[in-house]
Parts: C-alpha cells; sequence; structure tokens
C-alpha cells in the first residue's frame, strides 16, 4: 500500500483536475507505455529531460522536493512533463493543504496527474478482483507443520532415528464475527514406530498423525453464541476439548509425550472424536459445558445414541481467575457395548485438575483421574484405574519466547494388583523461538512400561507456523 499511497493525489488537488477529465481522457494511453516501466515512486530525479532547468515549474518543483524531503535528491538537468507529476504526487500525496506555488503546479500538470491517477485506480482495482476471486473474504487461512527427528532406546527392532512430519491447516470461517465455521487439514507420516499412535507403540508423541501422507479432515464444526452467556458447537467431526469450556492445563505449552497432556485425567479428558454437539455457559469467573461425541455417527449400522453406537458425554464445571484455573469433570461412555460383558471403552470416569500461574512466568499444573469400567475383568486388565500428573511450565526462560517444560505422571492407569509396576513417565523439553514463526524444541522423555525394559528417547522437534 506504500507505493499506492505515494501516488494518490491530495484532495485539494482532485478538485482541480476535475475540470481537466475531458483532455486527460483525449490522451493516448499508449504513448505513455514507455513511463509505466519507470518507478511511479520518485527515488531520485537527476535524470530527468523535459521541463527545462530555466522554465518557472523547475524551479518550483526544485523548492518542493527541498521543503518536504520527498525525493532523494534535487533536479539537476531537464524533467519530463511525467516524471514532474509523479514527483508532485509523491510530494503532495499526503498533504491536506496545499500553497499558491503548489496550486500552480498542481494546474500546470493536471492531465498527467489524472492518467497516473487512472493507471493507479485501475491497478488497485485489478488487485482487489485477485484477491475477493481467490479467497473468501470471511475465511482465515492458518497452519503449522512439524518436523521431528529422534529415536528411542528400549524398542527392539525400532531404535534407529527417524524423520517424520505433522501437518494441519485450519480454515476458519466467521459469517457475523461471532461465530467460528471450522475445517481442518491434517497429513502425517509416523506410521507404525515407537513415536506412532499404533498398538503397542512405546511412546505416542502429540503430535504423531499417521496418515499415510493423505490428506484428511480431523476437524468440521460450527460454532456459535446463543445470548450473551451461551456458546453452542455442533459437529460432524469434532473433539470433546473443542466443546469445553476450559482446558484446565497450560502443560504442556509445546507438546512432546501424549500420555502427559491430558490434565492428569487421561479418562474425563478422552478426546474422544466423531459427530457432536455441546453447550457452555461461562459468566464471570465460572464456566460449565455439557458434550455429547458419538464415534460412529456417519455409520447407519450404529449412529447417534442408539445401543450399538459409541457415545461419549461429557460434564465439566470450572472456576477461571486470574492467576489459577480448577476444573472438576465427569465423562460417561458406553463404547457401543451392547454385550453384558466387560469392556475397557464401557465406563464412567472422573477428574480434578488444576493450574496455578506465578508473576515469575512460572505456571504450576497437576490433575488426577479414576476411571471405573462398568463391568470388571481381572484377567483382561479390565478394572478401576487412576491417572496423575503434574507439570511445570517455565515462560521465557533465557530469552523472550523460549519456554522450559518439564512433566512427570502416569504412564497407563495405574491398576491396584499385586505385582504390578504402576508404570511412571517424564519428559523434559526446552522451546526455544528462532523467530515469530519458528519454534525448535529439544526434548528427553523416558515411559516405564509393566514388566519391560524402560523407553528412553530424545528429539529435536521444529514448528513452522504460518
Amino acid at each position: 500500500m506504500k507505493l499506492f499511497q505515494q501516488l494518490l493525489v491530495a484532495p485539494a488537488a482532485l478538485g482541480l483536475l476535475a475540470p481537466m477529465a475531458a483532455n486527460a481522457a483525449e490522451l493516448n494511453i499508449n504513448g505513455v507505455n514507455d513511463y509505466s516501466a519507470q518507478s511511479v515512486a520518485v527515488e531520485s530525479i537527476s535524470d530527468f529531460s523535459d521541463v527545462q532547468p530555466s522554465d518557472w515549474a523547475f524551479q518550483a518543483l526544485t523548492n518542493l522536493a527541498e521543503r518536504h524531503g520527498c525525493v532523494a535528491g534535487t533536479p539537476s538537468g531537464s524533467i519530463t512533463r511525467y516524471e514532474a507529476a509523479a514527483l508532485l504526487n509523491s510530494c503532495l500525496g499526503n498533504v491536506a493543504q496545499v500553497n499558491e506555488e503548489e496550486r500552480r503546479l498542481l494546474n500546470e500538470f493536471g492531465p498527467e496527474l489524472a492518467v497516473i491517477k487512472g493507471r493507479i485506480d485501475g491497478l488497485e482495482s485489478r488487485v482487489g478482483e485477485f484477491e475477493a476471486g481467490q479467497f473468501s473474504s470471511t475465511t482465515k487461512l492458518s497452519g503449522t507443520t512439524v518436523f521431528v527427528v529422534g529415536g528411542v532406546d528400549g524398542v527392539t527392532d525400532k531404535e534407529a532415528v527417524t524423520f517424520n512430519y505433522d501437518t494441519k491447516l485450519a480454515l476458519n470461517t466467521s459469517f457475523n464475527g461471532d461465530d467460528l465455521l471450522k475445517t481442518r487439514i491434517r497429513s502425517g507420516n509416523f506410521g507404525s514406530g515407537p513415536f506412532s499412535f499404533a498398538d503397542g507403540a512405546a511412546s505416542p508423541l502429540e503430535v504423531a498423525s499417521s496418515t499415510g501422507n493423505s490428506l484428511t479432515i480431523d476437524r468440521a464444526y460450527y460454532q456459535f453464541p446463543v445470548g450473551e452467556s451461551l456458546t453452542a458447537t455442533v459437529g460432524a467431526l469434532v473433539r470433546q476439548d473443542d466443546m469445553l469450556g476450559v482446558w484446565p492445563s497450560s502443560y504442556p505449552s509445546d507438546s512432546i509425550l501424549d500420555v502427559l497432556t491430558y490434565a492428569g485425567a487421561n479418562a474425563a479428558y478422552s478426546l474422544a472424536e466423531g459427530a457432536g454437539a455441546g453447550i457452555t455457559y461461562a459468566n464471570d469467573n465460572l464456566s460449565a459445558s455439557l458434550v455429547l461425541v458419538s464415534d460412529e455417527a456417519n455409520d447407519a449400522s450404529q449412529g447417534v445414541l442408539t445401543e450399538q453406537g459409541s457415545d461419549d458425554i461429557t460434564a465439566q464445571l470450572a472456576w477461571v481467575a486470574d492467576n489459577f484455573t480448577v476444573a472438576a469433570a465427569y465423562t460417561t461412555s458406553d463404547g457401543g457395548n451392547t454385550t453384558d460383558t466387560a469392556d475397557a471403552n464401557d465406563f464412567d470416569a472422573w477428574g480434578l485438575s488444576a493450574q496455578y500461574d506465578l508473576d515469575n512466568g512460572i505456571s504450576l499444573n497437576a490433575g488426577m483421574g479414576w476411571k471405573s469400567p462398568d463391568k470388571e475383568d481381572d484377567t483382561n486388565n479390565i478394572e478401576d484405574e487412576n491417572t496423575w500428573s503434574i507439570g511445570v511450565v517455565w515462560s521465557d526462560l533465557g530469552a523472550e519466547g523460549n519456554n522450559l517444560g518439564i512433566a512427570y505422571g502416569t504412564a497407563e492407569g495405574h491398576r491396584d494388583d499385586s505385582g504390578y509396576d504402576d508404570p511412571m513417565a517424564y519428559e523434559v523439553y526446552y522451546s526455544i523461538a528462532v523467530s515469530d514463526n519458528i519454534t525448535v524444541t529439544p526434548a528427553f522423555f523416558s515411559v516405564e512400561k509393566d514388566g519391560a525394559d524402560d523407553v528412553t528417547g530424545g528429539l529435536v522437534k521444529t514448528t513452522f507456523s504460518f
């Protein structure tokens, strides 16, 4: 826009040019093409060649350039009329009032100014058409791409260093400024390694999507206000946390191990995904949410809120103050279980989580959760479980934008079984803000396994935001 601003004629000049519109229209535009190759924003006028140094206009233009400081140098030779007009635009584009000499210059070079303004208006119009035609004015595109280079020790035949990626493209549309239509596209190639979510994976990472390099839609929902205190969400593909009013933890600010990202209540905050609807009430410090997710809503043989379909209902009550948040959550899931047998996905779960922010940039986080299956089966380890985690984020440590994160918590739901190892997990990371859009995060972690060797690993994660 700087170029356009430099070439706009001041309002006073436009009034003077109106009587000259007919003359400007009669000009041969093709004859001006030679000038279009030159930069309209004047950098130096030492090579001009039409208005002679002996002309009154030459001296007036020299005085104008010196008075406003709008070009790099004053004329040292003759200049063309269009170069003079370009200089006039550059110097008077932001001037609201002109003196008598400047008014005389505007009258003198009125036709040339009209041609220049016409060409710029046409260019601005074409740029506007291009922008409007390429993308909706109501939609914003943003995205992240994450590169992960790392490896683990303790997993047979899977200890080589790997290089994987995860990309998310979010299309956020608002029709009235208060609503949100979200569509997110995701792709990743974490496959079946120790960082993935494949069955038996040793240490899944929060960013580990495995789409086989295919683009998939993993979010499609609409969120809108209902009055002043209520917000509703409905979607064909939405996740539990998209609809909750509060996420009761600031840990992690830069995710590493997935198991440490559930605010300590891994079953209550199960992050169930599917078709869903939710409502949140927020007034002052109080937040209350009720959400439903149907995992198989797109399958006509299962559907929404049927015995065959898997439905998760979550209620959350939270108090949000200036420097702390505390939240309680309850989730019930039927897992689509139609038999009178034990099912690990047929359960009730509770969670209590809190976050406390200190004045020195340190945020303390802790949470606990309990899971109770509808029916127990000790042989298949379907029984009461509990989880917990603590995490600390130290913001702006070492430099602005750099964060240190440390967390320790249960590696899986702990059972009250004789001989059970109660496996734990911990991680340490340090996020380095290379720029506003690039963050490099080295991390080290360890995950204990029940009855097996511990898995330790290290990685460097680079996040590009755009």
